[in-house]
């Protein structure tokens, strides 16, 4: 069922229809991993009741999984480029799956973490090469139209996760949150040789490189987690984080493909599409944090009211994705890019600033012109991310890609906990909205930058 294709070939996309099945397979397991990244959150309340752990406790079972991401993108990016992206793929889709089984079989707290982290290694390379194997499967004519689907794919996932966790928990236990990953990522690894067999580019991997972004990412992780009740220890940790990624570029200096990509970021139109989505995705993480404190505290509504109010945003920016993604083969990005963030912008400061109404009516519009702009800058930027990079580089491209969410989120995460440890609960959520719509404003301005480096198509 597989082709081989070396992977500097000219190569415009698998035949149709296998395209078509190899993107579906591509969508189910970034599905698979969104929604699982999405369910556990919900379900920490049952797994500490259940194993008798405290509360503060099972942070980890989120944690050690998003860590473990983290650590995991760079590596697998580049692996995937030496190895071939569809045998890493697969490889991370096994990991995830066998973790999973550990997760659902697990009896204590410190096991379940274990799984978890595991289970986040294989998220890594799954979220790094799942591009790099959707730019070969699909013609170029299609790839704005098919990131545009992808990213509406991510956008309904992680949308449904809280759902389908609690329809999944009023039924059964929090063990079943994860064994359902078991038979799809077995039907995903069934049908995983529709992927094309692309040949890898061999080099030496740096182990002295790979330690020190894992390093990197290690004490930059858990600096974020203190900065904000451990203000000294948290900025000595970051620090160390930064010497070890002055460390690995020195390492890997006169590498021709490191693993942090400094050949592709000295493309311009690659580096500010890059600051523009940590920017946006800063902006993002402290708008979705802040929206239920704003409408549990300012507006005194129920949890399950406010999880209906939160709701336009992503249906928003379901709509908008696949229609962004179509107008990004017509219209330069940076434009879209620069509009998607400034409609973002406009959106978060319409929900900090608009005075508290019981009804919440210019927070709905806030928050759907928020949607909207969100959608509208993520698909062509992730389209720009993708195509500035050269195609036996897509690797690199897709792990920077999910670095710079995963960074942003981050980012978004620390200030929001620096906003709560300074400021008022009740003042804290609308500052938290304002400064989203700040960083979604300089997304905005990053973006327009880079207009001028990009023809239109």
């Amino acid at each position: 069922m597989s082709i081989t294709l070396p992977i500097s070939a000219a190569h415009d996309g698998l035949p149709s229809p296998r395209r078509y099945l190899a993107v579906g397979v591509l969508l189910m397991t970034l599905v698979l991993v969104v929604l699982d990244g999405a369910i556990a959150n919900v379900a920490l309340p049952s797994i500490a009741a259940s194993l008798g752990a405290d509360a503060s406790d099972t942070v980890w079972v989120v944690s050690s999984y998003q860590l473990a991401v983290l650590v995991a993108l760079l590596p697998c990016g580049a692996l995937g480029e030496i190895h071939g992206p569809r045998r890493v793929f697969l490889i991370g889709v096994a990991l995830f799956t066998v973790a999973s089984a550990a997760c659902a079989f697990a009896e204590n707290l410190p096991i379940l973490v274990a799984a978890r982290f595991v289970q986040g290694l294989g998220a890594g390379a799954i979220m790094a090469l799942a591009t790099m194997n959707l730019r070969f499967a699909v013609p170029q004519r299609l790839l704005g139209t098919i990131i545009g689907v992808n990213a509406m794919a991510i956008a309904i996932s992680s949308a449904a996760g809280p759902g389908v966790a609690g329809a999944i928990l009023s039924v059964a236990s929090w063990h079943w949150l994860f064994a359902v990953n078991i038979p799809l990522g077995a039907a995903v690894l069934l049908f995983g040789g529709l992927l094309g067999h692309l040949q890898g580019v061999k080099r030496q991997l740096n182990v002295a490189a790979l330690l020190a972004n894992t390093l990197m990412f290690i004490l930059f992780f858990f600096g974020a987690e203190r900065i904000a009740s451990a203000p000294i220890s948290g900025s000595v940790l970051i620090a160390g984080s930064i010497l070890s990624l002055f460390a690995l570029l020195r390492l890997e200096r006169n590498n021709a493909a490191p693993i942090v990509p400094t050949d592709l970021l000295a493309d311009p139109a690659f580096r500010v599409a890059v600051i523009a989505s940590i920017a946006c995705f800063t902006g993002q993480m402290l708008g979705y944090v802040a929206l239920p404190f704003y409408l549990q505290h300012t507006l005194h509504m129920t949890p399950v009211l406010a999880g209906l109010y939160m709701m336009p945003w992503p249906a928003a920016t379901i709509v908008i994705a696949p229609i962004s993604g179509r107008l990004a083969g017509r219209i330069k990005t940076a434009w879209l890019c620069a509009s998607g963030g400034a409609l973002l912008a406009i959106g978060l400061l319409i929900a900090g600033l608009c005075p508290p109404d019981p009804r919440g009516v210019a927070f709905l519009a806030g928050t759907i012109v928020a949607g909207i702009g969100f959608g509208l800058f993520q698909t062509p930027n992730n389209r720009i991310l993708l195509l500035s990079a050269p195609k036996a580089r897509s690797g690199a491209a897709g792990a920077m890609q999910g670095a710079a969410r995963l960074l942003g989120q981050t980012f978004g995460a620390i200030s929001m906990s620096i906003i709560f440890e300074t400021m008022p609960q009740t003042s804290a959520p609308n500052f938290a909205l304002v400064l989203a719509g700040i960083c979604a404003a300089i997304s905005s301005c990053v973006s327009l930058s880079r207009a001028r480096y990009e023809a239109v198509g």
